[in-house]
């Protein structure tokens, strides 16, 4: 296996790590991998492919990942997702319990647990009173 492609290789590997971690870390790298692709591909000798990883994976971290950050909060709108559920009412799809439920809201499945331990049966109505990434938290009403 050739240098270039070895270094294309990584590239895909980091590509594929920030998919399942996305916090523009990895994407860097991989870019800094393509770059030394190309060197070693243009006949460059592997301690330059090297120096030029380092310090092209140092200015992509230094101004690359600050923009794409700041890009992906200003898409955001600040609790605009937690003011549509948080306080609002919904149906148990699946009994909810400390570890695991299901409940329909707006014609769409979440998954339901409680807080304080209590058990509610499918078919009651539940209050959401908390949100955290994809799982919500009610209470019985």
């Amino acid at each position: 296996m050739e240098y270039w492609q070895l270094w294309c290789l990584v590239s895909i590997i980091f590509f594929i790590v920030e998919m399942f971690t996305p916090v523009n870390f990895f994407l860097n790298l991989g870019l800094a991998c393509l770059i030394s692709a190309l060197v070693a591909y243009l006949g460059g000798n592997f301690a330059l492919q090297v120096i030029l990883f380092a310090v092209f994976g140092a200015l992509f971290l230094i101004f690359l990942r600050p923009f794409f950050v700041y890009k992906k909060k200003s898409g955001e709108k600040e609790g605009e997702f937690d003011e549509k559920y948080k306080g609002k009412n919904a149906v148990v799809t699946e009994k909810i319990t400390q570890e695991s439920g299901r409940i329909a809201i707006y014609g769409e499945t979440w998954q339901a647990k409680t807080e304080n331990g209590e058990e509610i049966e499918e078919g009651s109505q539940v209050k959401i009173v908390k949100i955290d990434s994809i799982v919500m938290y009610v209470e019985k009403v």
